[in-house]
């Protein structure tokens, strides 16, 4: 509890020094005579850009949503016409030959953080083993967990594993952190190919065989698709589904396809052993998965979203579970930021537009939630004194107001369009109209997670599991938006970005 009245303390304090203050400056400036104006053209050109850069992405994902190569038959003259229009412009999606090549032994890599996890890792590995396919030549499950005092779940694991010679354990004796466990398993891995996962995550049946086709293709890794299996929980919930599709269906997809480079989120990723083995993961970063994304990238190793390799996962059960987990990743995305992006503009590894796409990514993705804060303090100085200058005939103003909430409604209607689960639309209505309020949220947290850093506070701290988040893991099944999975041979077909 006292960790939670500290951040708020910390919330607080930040936003006197980063609203209060300000606002009171400018008011002196604007009483002063003095024009504020090219300041409010400057934070409207800063939401312009991030406005634009939405409605690319969205685009692009829009156009390049097909998984098959067995495509339905046009039903009429508009559906023909707009086929050819999309193969055209190359937006037909991407097509990937029948490999002629088995998929070589799999070792998924569980990574469970005990006694927090232990009410669904047995769940997960029952999944895992019930579910994915295996290849000819074998998969091995390995669950690398850590826990301070024996739990009882521990007897249920080891059952499992006599009855599942595939399933080996390894406990983490003294880990504090998800890095630790994943390295401590890494000299065991067997299989060519290794999937990660975190404990609540459930993937598919044929989820190597489609990463399979791409690390084939010479990627190194294979980013998946995260989708919310317990959004029906709350309005909460409801509301980080609809985030998650815009992150996991639109977002990262298209960078794969822009800029031929992604990131690993974390879970759900696909490696290449020997690539993994060399890059491993850094206990002392707060985000780990994507300080191991900035190295690997670095290396010249390459990394591709395929959005059709769909998992399930649980949000968090809670607004408390919530904020710790959100604080965790903006603090961790400023650590990976400030340390490597020196680092991407020297790399020879890395072209001209990926230098620009991941300095967007850094430094304009991490620092947005200070200058979007800004807006704050300009309207309200602007309320105090409104006789300073008339904002409302500027042009430029108004345009770019105009899209950006333009951004929000356009990117809500293709992940709408897009969604690997059909959910009912109230859920993209919510999140259209609790997105404004939402995305300060957000940015409070961001701005908590950088008092942090400026502190010395990078303690990780794991995102709370309880029971009652447990949900049936025949979610997906349950709802005909997913493509039935394919037969165990010949395999599958095609892949997607």
């Amino acid at each position: 509890m006292r960790k939670w009245t500290d951040d708020i303390t910390k919330l607080i304090f930040a936003h006197v020094v980063l609203v209060g203050v300000p606002t009171l400056f400018y008011y002196c400036l604007r009483v002063g005579g003095i024009s504020l104006l090219n300041l409010h053209l400057a934070i409207a050109a800063f939401f312009l850009v991030s406005s634009l850069i939405i409605m690319m992405e969205c685009t692009v994902a829009l156009g390049r949503r097909f998984a098959t190569v067995e495509q339905p038959r046009p039903q009429n003259l508009l559906d023909r016409w707009l086929r050819r229009v999309k193969q055209a412009l190359g937006l037909s999606g991407r097509q990937l030959p029948l490999s002629p090549h088995p998929v070589p032994r799999c070792t998924v890599l569980v990574a469970a953080y005990l006694p927090n996890e232990q009410d669904i890792i047995l769940e997960t590995i029952h999944h895992i083993l019930a579910t994915v396919r295996r290849p000819k030549a074998g998969l091995e499950v390995i669950l690398a967990y850590n826990t301070p005092v024996h739990l009882p779940v521990e007897e249920d694991l080891r059952l499992l594993a006599i009855a599942h010679p595939e399933l080996r354990l390894v406990k983490v004796e003294g880990s504090r952190s998800k890095a630790e466990n994943l390295n401590a398993a890494m000299d065991l891995i067997t299989g060519e190919i290794t999937c990660i996962l975190d404990a609540d995550h459930h993937p598919p049946a044929d989820c190597f065989e489609r990463a399979w086709r791409w690390l084939e293709q010479h990627y190194d890794v294979v980013q998946g698709r995260n989708v919310i299996r317990n959004h029906a929980d709350s309005l909460f919930t409801q509301n980080i589904a609809v985030e998650f599709e815009m992150v996991y269906g639109v977002a990262h997809p298209a960078k794969s396809y822009l800029i031929d480079s992604t990131i690993f989120g974390g879970s759900n990723g696909y490696w290449r052993s020997d690539v993994l083995k060399r890059i491993r993961f850094n206990p002392a970063m707060l985000t780990e998965d994507i300080d191991a994304s900035m190295r690997t990238l670095l290396s010249g190793y390459r990394i591709i979203h395929d959005r059709s390799i769909v998992t399930t996962e649980l949000a968090p059960a809670d607004f408390h579970a919530f904020w710790f987990q959100r604080k965790r990743w903006s603090h961790g995305w400023l650590e990976v930021s400030l340390k490597y992006q020196r680092r991407v503009w020297r790399s020879a590894k890395l072209n001209f537009w990926q230098k620009i796409y991941w300095t967007y990514l850094l430094y304009y993705c991490v620092f947005y939630s200070l200058l979007a804060l800004q807006v704050l303090p300009l309207f309200l100085s602007f309320m105090l004194y409104p006789l300073a200058e008339p904002l409302a005939e500027n042009t430029f103003l108004l345009v770019s107001t105009i899209a950006t909430f333009a951004s929000g409604i356009y990117a809500t209607l293709v992940t709408a369009k897009v969604a690997a689960l059909r959910y009912p639309w109230r859920y993209y209505w919510q999140h259209g109209a609790f997105i404004f309020f939402y995305t300060i949220l957000k940015n409070a947290i961001a701005i908590v997670g950088l008092y942090d850093h400026l502190h010395g506070f990078n303690r990780w701290v794991v995102t709370p599991r309880t029971a009652v988040q447990r949900q049936p893991s025949s979610v997906l099944s349950s709802r005909p938006a997913l493509a039935p999975v394919p037969p165990p041979a010949p395999g599958l077909e095609s892949s997607e970005v």
